[in-house]
């Protein structure tokens, strides 16, 4: 009989297709009954009565759980328990779960194997192909007990869905103990008690299923077909653990993958391309220059060129990963693939226990957002944009110096200008429109929306920076000469500058200059808001005329009878022959500053340009690479938060008051390669403040969302099904934007944090902490301001916000080192602020799985009253299983779990690299 792997992952999360789930001949099987977007089968394991093979030394035994398919003659490993030592008659607190898409009927073979294992920390899931009718080779390190096989008809159609097995050693004769197999669903309330829990698991009895009730399922479950078609490749696990009064707590893991980690950079990377395109074309249009500026343009546009081919590019190559959900970290250097995040998963904790409502946990687990093609041999953003900036200001080269306040100040002016002016003239064109159907409640309300588009737009020029961009573009003209001369320099740079135009040195401040109107554009920008005067005058007019022979003819009508109707119809004037020249004016105007303001703006975009290059376009891809990654993980633990709480009327209603608090969790330290990391990735979260979600209603096939805007500004549309989408409150539906407020705490906790507290510096990570706990800190307070009374008063009652804040900040305070208080405290506020929690590593792979099922037992533990005797035992139990980086090779998934844990955490499971890869 052969023996083969099931897929990539052990627990098999490559399913077979739906054609060949079906594809079994002229056979027929029967489908398991199973309802939807739940788990067709879920069992968990125990044994009696097992026979050691030696008086000398207790059993320590683990059960294989293989499949055979019907028609098939092979046997597909499917997965496998934790070891239970030291008794004959070990309870497994890890089930069997076979999710909705596994290929399972009535008619497949279920085979469990039981095995010795003789060096529990030596001994791993076996991946390799070996036959099954010989015992497993001592080397090993466990030992063939005994196996037994079922069919799941048979357990579906037993008594109580229970079946009691006779474990047989190889050559089918010795019987070595029984196994019993029994039936679990989640939501369904076990009465059963958990006799003699102990940590000595030698007294453990089997309490089985008895009698089950329905309980509460959780709210929102109708979404979870919406929210499976972002999620993809799920991969289960089922534990059953006891509470503290000895009862059974049942817990379902999942973790999935989503189809965002491609689908937002492609989204991302072709707005850039449409934004650079629209400001190289902007800067071509600058008109007529200097020569020293124009030579400047053109080695301005033959970069940005390259970039927008480079962007180009790198959109085409993820276009052919159009089935990609996941990258792994073995590609995290790789150039196409930069803007994708690492190793995105949701990782979910549903618990169902004794006298407590159902919960779910969420938990986005990613690669820390950062630049690893571009690499961090200088250091990463944070260090990179101080350097520049303090160059740039320092240094003579020879351009105008804007600060960076005043050149995001232009790209917002530029981006108001593309967006008003349009919507300023359709606006104008309706008033027009209204005018000629002599309408006068429709000229009104075209006049009101008229007149506040045109408000916003002369608002957008108030600004100082405008006249002085103009100024400076005055003189970057032909002709344009300045007050001030040029700094002194050498009588060598004198004589060799003879034979060279003269270069413009760089400027703090725009020198004014004789010839030089300023007060011109006052007046330009002056006769928007007249012309509009104008228009709402005759408006005015037009209105008061007509409700004055309105009245007139009323009058006339009362005294001589009825009026002909093409007489009372009859205007006195023709509105369209009125309006259209004041309308005509006032677009002119308004061509005329924005035409100014383009332009001048625009050179402001070409200082920042001309500083140096490629250097400041390089730090623009770097910063748009560590933004993708982090957008597209924000963006999926925003739909995740909002699919799973949009029925709880408290959630919504934060959401449009206050917004959410999106919390990361950072485990990188401060030594090495990761010092960039970390500071590409406080920069990375940082600019997630730029983004606002906007919630809109979708189709049934089209769930993805989309985003608009700019660099310094993105909106991100969630779609969401007609019936979720009515249930929400009035000023979300009409198209409120909802904020986020994202904050950063970092521990470093492995060995090389070690170094680096002994030897190295660790002040980057005290003040990101530091300033990441003013962020929280603020939005606790705008929280407690703005939310209704009666919300607050009852949040309190449940909630001690404060106290814990307190505690958080006397540990940012303490200094201590690799002090984990912090990542705790943090969270829990998350969590109690109805928050987005996030946990990276530099791959999201070792760390952060042992920070995840920490956190998970510890939630166990805190809010569900895990036995305290069975809590090392449960983070046993859920880290020794691979389902870190579900896609990557195997032993790779081994060290996720099996791994050493880093210092800092609970040593679940003490085995090193070096043994996982000899075994």
């Amino acid at each position: 009989m052969e023996l083969k792997e099931e897929g990539a992952s052990e627990e098999g999360q490559h399913f077979l297709s739906p054609a060949q789930a079906n594809d079994t001949g002229d056979t027929q099987f029967t489908s398991l009954q199973k309802t939807p977007n739940e788990p067709q089968l879920e069992f968990i394991l125990a044994c009696k009565d097992l026979v050691a093979p030696g008086r000398d030394r207790k059993l320590n035994t683990l059960v294989q759980i293989s499949v055979i398919h019907p028609g098939e003659q092979s046997v597909t490993r499917y997965s496998c328990t934790e070891t239970v030592e030291g008794t004959r008659d070990p309870l497994f607190l890890t089930g069997v779960i076979f999710p909705s898409e596994y290929p399972i009927y009535e008619e497949t073979t279920i085979k469990l194997a039981v095995y010795d294992v003789k060096d529990k920390f030596h001994d791993t899931v076996r991946t390799s192909v070996q036959p099954e009718l010989k015992d497993p080779p001592p080397e090993v390190g466990r030992s063939f007990l005994g196996s037994a096989i079922f069919q799941v008809g048979e357990l579906l159609k037993s008594k109580e869905q229970l079946l009691s097995l006779s474990l047989r050693t190889s050559d089918g004769g010795k019987v070595v103990g029984t196994i019993q197999v029994s039936v679990v669903r989640m939501g369904e309330t076990e009465d059963g008690e958990a006799d003699h829990i102990t940590t000595d698991v030698q007294g453990q009895k089997c309490a089985l299923v008895y009698e089950c009730t329905a309980a509460d399922n959780i709210h929102g479950n109708d979404n979870v077909p919406f929210l499976n078609a972002v999620l993809k490749n799920p991969v289960c696990k089922l534990y059953r653990f006891p509470t503290s009064d000895n009862k059974w707590m049942r817990i379902r893991e999942q973790m999935s993958e989503s189809i965002l980690s491609f689908h937002i950079p492609k989204e991302l990377i072709s707005l850039h391309i449409k934004e650079d395109l629209c400001r190289n074309q902007e800067i071509k249009e600058l008109g007529e220059l200097s020569p020293h500026w124009d030579n400047l343009r053109k080695n301005v546009l033959t970069h940005c060129d390259q970039m927008v081919n480079l962007y180009q590019d790198i959109l085409t190559e993820l276009s052919k990963e159009g089935g990609s959900s996941f990258k792994s970290s073995s590609s995290k250097g790789e150039k196409t693939l930069e803007f994708v995040p690492v190793n995105l998963h949701l990782q979910r904790m549903h618990v169902h226990s004794p006298h407590l409502k159902d919960a779910v946990y969420d938990v986005i687990t990613v690669g820390a957002p950062a630049a690893h093609f571009q690499g961090f041999k200088n250091g990463g953003l944070r260090k990179l944009l101080h350097r520049f900036e303090t160059e740039r200001r320092n240094t003579g080269y020879q351009f105008i110096y804007y600060s960076p306040e005043n050149t995001a100040k232009a790209k917002e002016v530029l981006s108001n200008i593309n967006q008003l002016q349009p919507l300023i003239a359709t606006q104008a064109d309706l008033l027009l429109h209204s005018a000629s159907q002599h309408s006068p409640d429709s000229l009104k309300n075209s006049l009101k929306m008229l007149a506040e588009k045109t408000e916003l737009f002369v608002h957008a020029f108030k600004d100082q920076l405008v006249r002085s961009a103009l100024l400076a573009l005055y003189t970057a003209r032909p002709g344009g000469t300045l007050t001030k001369s040029p700094s002194s320099r050498s009588s060598t740079e004198d004589s060799h500058a003879r034979d060279q135009p003269q270069p413009v040195p760089r400027q703090d401040s725009i020198p004014h200059h004789s010839d030089y109107d300023e007060e011109e554009w006052d007046r330009v920008w002056a006769n928007v808001g007249k012309s509009l005067n104008c228009v709402i005058a005759m408006v005015d007019k037009l209105i008061e005329s007509h409700e004055r022979d309105s009245s007139a003819e009323r009058d006339s009508g009362d005294k001589d009878g009825e009026v002909e109707p093409e007489q009372a119809h009859q205007p006195k004037e023709d509105w369209y022959e009125e309006l259209q020249p004041l309308v005509l004016a006032l677009k002119d105007c308004m061509g005329e500053v924005v035409s100014r303001a383009k332009q001048s703006l625009t050179f402001v975009l070409l200082q920042e340009l001309a500083y140096s290059l490629p250097q400041c376009l390089l730090l623009t891809l770097r910063r748009d690479v560590v933004f993708s990654q982090a957008l597209a993980g924000l963006v999926c633990g925003f739909i995740i938060k909002l699919y799973t709480s949009w029925h709880d009327p408290d959630f919504l209603r934060q959401l449009a008051t206050v917004g959410l608090v999106v919390q990361y969790e950072g485990l990188l330290s401060t030594y090495s390669d990761e010092v960039g990391m970390l500071e590409d990735m406080a920069v990375g979260i940082s600019d997630l403040k730029k983004v606002a979600f906007k919630i809109v209603e979708g189709e049934s096939n089209d769930v993805l969302p989309v985003i608009t805007g700019r660099r310094e500004h993105y909106v991100v549309e969630v779609k969401l099904p007609a019936p979720m989408f009515e249930s929400l409150p009035l000023p979300i539906k009409e198209g409120q934007l909802l904020h986020v407020h994202p904050v950063l705490f970092n521990v470093g906790i492995n060995e090389q944090q070690t170094l680096a507290e002994r030897f190295g510096d660790v002040s980057l990570q005290e003040s990101i902490n530091q300033e990441n706990f003013e962020l929280l800190k603020e939005y606790y307070s705008i929280f407690m301001e703005k939310m209704p009374p009666d919300y607050i008063s009852h949040f309190q009652e449940h909630n001690d916000l404060k106290g814990l804040l307190e505690n958080l900040h006397q540990n940012i305070q303490a200094k201590k080192r690799k002090n984990v208080e912090i990542m705790w405290l943090a969270a829990t506020i998350c969590r109690k602020l109805n928050g987005i929690r996030f946990t990276c590593c530099k791959s999201a792979k070792d760390r952060t799985s042992m920070s995840v099922t920490l956190e998970q037992c510890s939630i166990l533990r805190d809010e569900h009253h895990l036995h305290k005797d069975f809590f090392i035992r449960a983070l046993d139990c859920m880290r020794r299983m691979p389902y870190r980086e579900c896609t990557e090779e195997y032993q790779m998934q081994k060290v996720c779990f099996q791994h050493a844990p880093a210092d800092g955490f609970p040593q679940a499971v003490p085995t090193s690299r070096r043994d996982l890869w000899k075994s």
